[in-house]
């Protein structure tokens, strides 16, 4: 039966917000994720049971201890979560495990932030960085100082998905797309998505040195999760634009 279930019934949050990691595009979300988790040592927060995650057990270097391949981490302190990733969710599964994550957010006042990469050449400039809301996100992204998108797009996969029930049931999200590389881990993304769109979002300083000292380490790290990304479906989380006239 799906299911959130919480191992750190001692861990008090007040309508947190959730920084979302599933893998897409140059791996974005689950690079974030990642460097939230271990950069403020969060707490490993409850485990995410719904359709869609494939029946797998992980483990990590140096850890006797198997885990769920989806898991929540929280910080009490900055009131914040983070849903981590080791796994691609099937896109043809990302509606019910969508439904389910969803209900978690109504229930326990999460408002989630999506995050999603758009695929495009690299290019020596800063990535480009937009959001999106539904709900009261907007004023959010206002605050933040966050730009607004300059074209028409469309996000798939099970981020979409996520989305598209959070839209559905009237719920308060932001969303922040990124541009990023469309065949590799994307390191440099991950760092815009944190300075310009999560510190800003939630108040909260995030050092950022080791994703740019240990670029290179991270897209070697990161690569085969890359590949199986691509073997999975080409509809994996992803931004695109919708060119209506070309």
């Amino acid at each position: 039966m799906a299911h959130i279930n919480v191992l750190a019934d001692d861990v008090s949050l007040d309508e947190p917000l959730l920084v979302e990691g599933l893998p897409g595009v140059g791996l974005v979300g689950k690079i974030t994720a990642d460097h939230l988790v271990d950069e403020f040592e969060m707490v490993h927060y409850a485990n995410v049971h719904c359709e869609g995650i494939p029946r797998v057990a992980v483990y990590a270097d140096d850890d006797v201890e198997l885990r769920t391949p989806v898991r929540l981490y929280a910080d009490e302190e900055r009131d914040l979560l983070v849903l981590q990733s080791d796994v691609p969710i099937h896109p043809q599964a990302a509606t019910e495990f969508a439904g389910c994550i969803r209900g978690w957010f109504e229930d326990d006042g999460v408002v989630p932030i999506f995050l999603s990469g758009i695929g495009e050449e690299k290019t020596d400039e800063v990535p480009r960085l937009y959001g999106v809301a539904t709900g009261d996100g907007g004023s959010l992204l206002e605050a933040a100082d966050v730009g607004r998108p300059t074209e028409m797009g469309i996000v798939t996969g099970p981020t979409g998905a996520l989305m598209n029930d959070v839209l559905e049931h009237g719920l308060t999200s932001v969303g922040l797309v990124v541009q990023s590389d469309p065949k590799f881990p994307d390191p440099e993304a991950a760092r815009v998505v944190i300075k310009q769109g999560i510190e800003p979002l939630t108040g909260v300083e995030v050092p950022v040195d080791d994703l740019v000292d240990h670029a290179e380490e991270i897209r070697e790290a990161k690569q085969q999760l890359a590949q199986r990304m691509q073997e999975v479906d080409d509809e994996s989380t992803q931004a695109q634009p919708i060119r209506m006239y070309q």
